[in-house]
């Protein structure tokens, strides 16, 4: 199936990029374009596509502003929604997840990286940029050097120290890199296995600490000392 993309940025020529990396995917179609938020709102409404991916800073609305249009806690039917931004930001990155986002990324990120933001953003799941990931699951552990702000949503509560069904050997080697922030591609290389076989090892991860997407799975990690096993 067709994973079928709105993108939203004031920037034509970072709206072409992304046109021409996402367009490139025998898997995603890019469908319209914005260069406001007030104008990406109106057309990911009349058009549902399948993910949004918005830039923060744009006329009219911005991106943070959008996203709670469009996948805010009050919308009935929620689109999903992924930031694409230059600004790493913690405030930006509390709001956007706060707003409904379900992906943050940074402009900076490889092709590789967007393409699977979509697809992650597409089935409902998350995916942040790996650098932001470790800064915010160090705010979430109490391990950062600074306070996360107070604006920052509550923590979920930690899964099962111990789940029921133990993770395999080779499920703890995913969830250690996921922890430090690395992508499926990168952890495939790490492992020396296929793509696929990282996003089954995700998949029975997910299910057996009874995480929504794969930044719980590294606050588990964190939290139970996973990180640190060799």
């Amino acid at each position: 199936m067709t994973i079928r993309v709105l993108i939203a940025d004031d920037q034509e020529m970072i709206r072409s990029a992304y046109r021409m990396i996402l367009d490139s995917q025998p898997d995603i179609q890019v469908v319209a374009d914005a260069a406001d938020g007030t104008t990406a709102v109106a057309l990911a409404r009349e058009l549902r596509p399948d993910v949004c991916l918005l830039d923060i800073r744009m006329p009219g609305l911005d991106g943070l502003q959008a996203t709670r249009e469009l996948a805010g806690p009050e919308v009935r039917d929620p689109l999903h929604v992924v930031i694409a931004t230059t600004f790493d930001l913690d405030e930006y990155v509390y709001r956007a997840l706060r707003n409904g986002a379900c992906g943050f990324l940074l402009k900076d990120g490889s092709p590789a990286l967007l393409a699977e933001a979509v697809r992650a953003a597409s089935q409902g799941a998350s995916l942040i940029s790996p650098s932001v990931t470790v800064r915010l699951l160090q705010h979430m552990t109490g391990g950062g050097a600074h306070p996360a702000p107070a604006a920052a949503p509550a923590r979920p509560a930690p899964n099962p120290p111990h789940p029921a069904d133990p993770l395999t050997d080779r499920e703890l080697d995913v969830v250690r890199r996921v922890a430090r922030g690395r992508t499926n591609d990168e952890i495939a290389t790490d492992l020396y296995v296929t793509l696929s076989t990282v996003k089954t090892h995700l998949g029975n991860v997910q299910r057996k600490l009874d995480a929504r997407n794969r930044v719980e799975i590294a606050a588990w990690a964190w939290e139970n000392g996973v990180c640190a096993a060799p």
